[in-house]
């Protein structure tokens, strides 16, 4: 396919616009600059950069952001009668999964699609996507715990640890944590804190990758912006 059709299926503008980036050499494909008309290349396999962003390319694949409120299960139909992420989806034509999952307790950011080669690489634990977590935490958390989850603690199922961890305030006996992640286990972020002799109290997910779940109310849910997606597809790339 031509280049300059890739890119405005994208929605990059009309042809004569892309054309215009072409030729200003605003275009890499596959690391190398295209300024020339008429080239040709391959939207499944040939990754496409303008100015320097990845440019995910048109497809029938849905890519949705939620806040997930505490009390809602990770199932699309959960056989409790619990309140579930039916509840959202609900009218959609698209029928979407939940990439991995946040316990009912934890609240945040959960991305739901229907690429299933993209949500593989992304739960995958060999792609390391980092997660990170706000943790409102039993006890003045002293400055040296980051160093301690940095090198791991040994929990039931084997060792974890942490990438990042940062205290962001403490008061009346309680401290507010931030921490980033890629390890998947099961409640992984609680079992390792509660190790650690603070037991997390709320929990909140707040970014996934590259992307942050910041300005979105809790319950609500968005398409991706092209920027995010390119910017998704990147983290697997690179992993």
């Amino acid at each position: 396919m031509r280049l300059q059709k890739v890119l405005a299926q994208a929605g990059l503008g009309s042809r004569r616009r892309c054309d215009d980036m072409i030729a200003h050499g605003r275009v890499e494909v596959n690391g190398e600059v295209i300024d020339v008309m008429g080239a040709r290349v391959d939207p499944a396999t040939d990754v496409i950069r303008v100015d320097g962003k990845r440019i995910p390319v048109a497809s029938d694949h849905a890519y949705v952001m939620l806040n997930k409120p505490r009390g809602i299960v990770t199932s699309m139909a959960d056989e409790q009668g619990r309140p579930d992420l039916s509840t959202f989806v609900a009218g959609r034509s698209d029928r979407l999964f939940h990439v991995g999952r946040l316990d009912t307790d934890t609240s945040g950011l959960l991305l739901l699609t229907n690429d299933g080669d993209l949500a593989h690489k992304l739960a995958h634990p060999s792609f390391e996507i980092v997660k990170t977590y706000i943790a409102l935490v039993d006890g003045d958390v002293p400055e040296t715990l980051g160093a301690r989850l940095k090198a791991g603690i040994e929990l039931d199922d084997g060792p974890a640890n942490v990438d990042r961890f940062q205290v962001k305030d403490r008061s009346r006996g309680r401290s507010l944590v931030e921490l980033d992640i890629h390890m998947g286990k099961n409640r992984i972020v609680r079992r390792l804190l509660d190790a650690a002799g603070h037991p997390v109290r709320e929990l909140t997910r707040t970014a996934l990758g590259p992307l942050h779940v910041k300005g979105l109310a809790s319950g609500a849910m968005r398409d991706l912006t092209r920027d995010e997606l390119g910017a998704l597809y990147d983290s697997v790339d690179d992993a």
